[in-house]
């Protein structure tokens, strides 16, 4: 089923929000080791659950990377209270959704593929 119109607009308003708070409110030191951004919200047919998807830029490789990125979901979690706080405040609903954090590996994936047509390029020269 196709993403509402309501649950697109709803998810873009916390993720205006929760990217806002990032920038300026948020001083937790786990969220402060390098660049991060909020590249989707989906909100639920019923508006119970959003689901904020994490894209974080790391200069790590490999194990440190995985474990940087929990630190993050542990902070972002944290201030989950916070979070939903802030869009109660901005927007006026009557159940605010619960706030799920995940990781959004999407831009690794594509430069994967980019790398796997570029080599199957070469290699048919």
């Amino acid at each position: 089923m196709g993403k509402g119109y309501r649950q697109g607009r709803l998810g873009e308003e916390i993720r205006k929000i929760i990217s806002e708070m990032l920038l300026r409110e948020i001083k937790d030191p786990r969220l402060s080791n390098g660049l991060i951004s909020l590249s989707d919200v989906e909100v639920t047919s019923d508006g119970s659950y959003a689901t904020c998807y994490i894209t974080y830029i790391s200069m790590k490789k490999g194990e440190e990377a995985v474990l940087e990125e929990e630190e993050i979901l542990e902070g972002l979690r944290s201030a989950k209270g916070m979070f939903k706080k802030e869009i109660g405040r901005k927007i006026k609903l009557r159940h605010i959704p619960e706030l799920i954090f995940k990781m959004d590996h999407s831009m690794d994936y594509g430069r994967h593929i980019d790398a796997v047509i570029e080599k199957l390029g070469k290699e048919n020269e």
